[in-house]
């Protein structure tokens, strides 16, 4: 039987992961639970396990490719007679418009064809520049000998060719920049058959397809046009099917992506900028110049704020510097941020933790921290107010009926990473503390699996580790809130009978989405997290 695998999401909110190895090739056995490949996302390295033994007989994408979730990558057969030696299914190439092959890809054989794609090298980008060929038609190539490399403003990536075999088809030339999942490159056996569609421009002629936005760009693959031959990436049309936005209504916004076609980024801010019904674009999705003005999501270019002759130093970003850049700034235009602040006296829990801590680590086998009497004071405020345990679906309020706590974990080099405690609401103080301390170490040895970082309802972020007294976080998509907590530390207080005492006070913030959070609601979160936290007999909850 044929058990198809599927590119897993690897966090709330992520929508592609990028291949980084696999562990197998086509034809390789495979046991239950062996690593099959290993993925990469802005949030998370894993080991992705098989989740079947058997064969594999299919590998659709690369190392170095990024997939949409939940998009078929391998196949696995896990019967043996069904193997038989026989070759993994090729994918077939469209081929609307009959012309001369090039001239090394003419054969009129039936050998095996394999479409090569623009891989996409992070999330929220669209594009990638191809910088320079290794190969030229007619070439052969190894498996996993360097094809070409890409650039994009978040990394710059040699892609290995994942396929033996002749070089078919180099459907644009370097310098072009292309829509991620469109066709660049057809590599097949001695004998395949060459793609019409690809013949019709030799490769060093193409530049046309991706540079502009003129019915020439019919040639690209990957694409499809709709009301006034408008070209929308197959991620756009998903968006705005999703969002209930009919196509012709993005026909006047004006786009950023290559050739100025509409990119994700474009269109979340058209959302965001408040569209018009009935095909009417928003202010932020005319081409006058008054419009321009007032769109939101594409600032205008400014001149650096220094003088000619004046002493200074311009570093550029680094790509992972421009990915959080753009995700927080989606975050922002998405959701209209609110902090509530307040102190909380955790002296008690303080006293409680040094006098127990040493029989819970030998019990447990990990160190008691204060993030676990947080937990679950969060999952106590949550239960009492679930609108903060909820997402925003257009019009709507989608309440979640389970509580899933992310709790962001710093791992070394490869940053913050947010794993999820599924069904926190049903995990009592220990409970949580076991659940958390299984995926902070799964976080640092980079075990996180899909399941792992997937569901979040809520998040909870501890600045206190830095010695950061107050943070105002960004919330994590699609989520409406994210509490955060500061560093612990003795200060004078003014107690209830007016007498001056050291207590160990620490501040908490909770930030919330004003779409559907009201300060009201909010700030009473906030207050029911202090109160459970300074009035808890934590003896009684062990």
């Amino acid at each position: 039987m044929r058990h198809e695998i599927v590119m897993p999401q690897m966090g709330e909110s992520i929508t592609t992961g990028t291949i980084t190895k696999w562990h197998k090739n086509v034809g390789d056995k495979i046991e239950l639970d062996e690593t099959l490949l290993e993925i990469s996302t802005d949030k998370v390295e894993s080991e992705i396990p098989s989740p079947i033994g058997g064969t594999i007989v299919e590998i659709l994408f690369k190392e170095g490719d990024t997939v949409d979730v939940q998009k078929l990558i391998a196949v696995i057969e896990d019967d043996p007679a069904a193997v038989g030696g026989s070759k993994p299914a090729a994918k077939s190439a469209a081929a609307p418009a009959p012309a001369a092959a090039a001239p090394a890809a003419t054969s009129t054989g039936s050998g095996e064809r394999h479409e090569i794609v623009m891989p996409q090298m992070g999330e929220s980008i669209t594009t990638g520049t191809i910088t320079k060929w290794t190969k030229k038609v007619g070439d052969k190539i190894d498996v996993d000998e360097t094809l070409l490399e890409i650039s994009t403003d978040k990394v710059e990536s040699e892609i290995p060719s994942p396929y033996a075999g002749t070089i078919l088809e180099l459907r644009f030339k370097e310098g072009d920049t292309v829509d991620v999942q469109t066709v660049i490159a057809v590599v097949g056996e001695a004998g395949a058959t060459a793609s019409p569609k690809a013949a019709a421009q030799p490769a060093q002629t193409q530049q046309a397809t991706v540079k502009t936005a003129t019915p020439v760009a019919a040639a690209a693959p990957a694409q499809s046009h709709d009301e006034g031959d408008r070209f929308y990436t197959p991620l756009v049309k998903a968006m705005a099917k999703e969002a209930g936005v009919p196509l012709s209504e993005l026909a006047n916004l004006t786009g950023t992506g290559a050739a100025g076609r509409v990119n994700r980024a474009d269109f979340e801010a058209y959302i965001a900028g408040g569209r018009k019904s009935k095909g009417q674009a928003a202010p932020a999705a005319t081409t006058s110049t008054a419009s321009k003005a007032s769109a939101p999501s594409a600032p205008a270019s400014f001149t650096p704020a220094f003088a000619k002759g004046e002493r200074v130093e311009i570093v550029p970003m680094t790509n992972i510097r421009k990915t959080i850049a753009k995700n927080m700034q989606a975050s922002k235009l998405t959701s209209p941020h609110v902090n509530s602040i307040d102190e909380i006296d955790m002296t008690n829990l303080v006293k409680f933790r040094e006098g127990f801590k040493k029989q819970f680590e030998k019990e447990e086998g990990f160190s008691l921290t204060y993030t676990h009497f947080i937990l679950y004071a969060i999952v106590q405020a949550l239960k009492e107010f679930p609108i903060v345990n909820s997402s925003v679906d257009g019009d709507n309020i989608v309440y979640k009926k389970d509580i899933n706590l992310g709790c962001a974990v710093a791992v070394p080099v490869q940053g913050l990473v947010v794993p999820v405690i599924k069904g926190a609401d049903n995990l009592n103080l220990r409970g949580l503390a076991r659940a958390l301390d299984v995926l902070v170490t799964k976080a640092k040895n980079k075990k996180l699996t899909m399941e792992d970082m997937s569901g979040g309802t809520y998040t909870f972020t501890n600045n206190g580790s830095f010695g950061i007294l107050i943070a105002t976080p960004v919330i994590l998509q699609p989520q409406v809130g994210i509490f955060c907590v500061g560093t612990i530390a003795k200060r004078p207080v003014v107690t209830k009978d007016d007498a001056i005492a050291i207590r160990q006070m620490m501040y908490a913030t909770h930030t919330y989405d004003h779409r559907v959070i009201d300060g009201d609601v909010g700030s009473k979160f906030l207050r029911h997290v202090v109160n459970t936290l300074q009035t808890m007999d934590p003896a009684g909850l062990f």
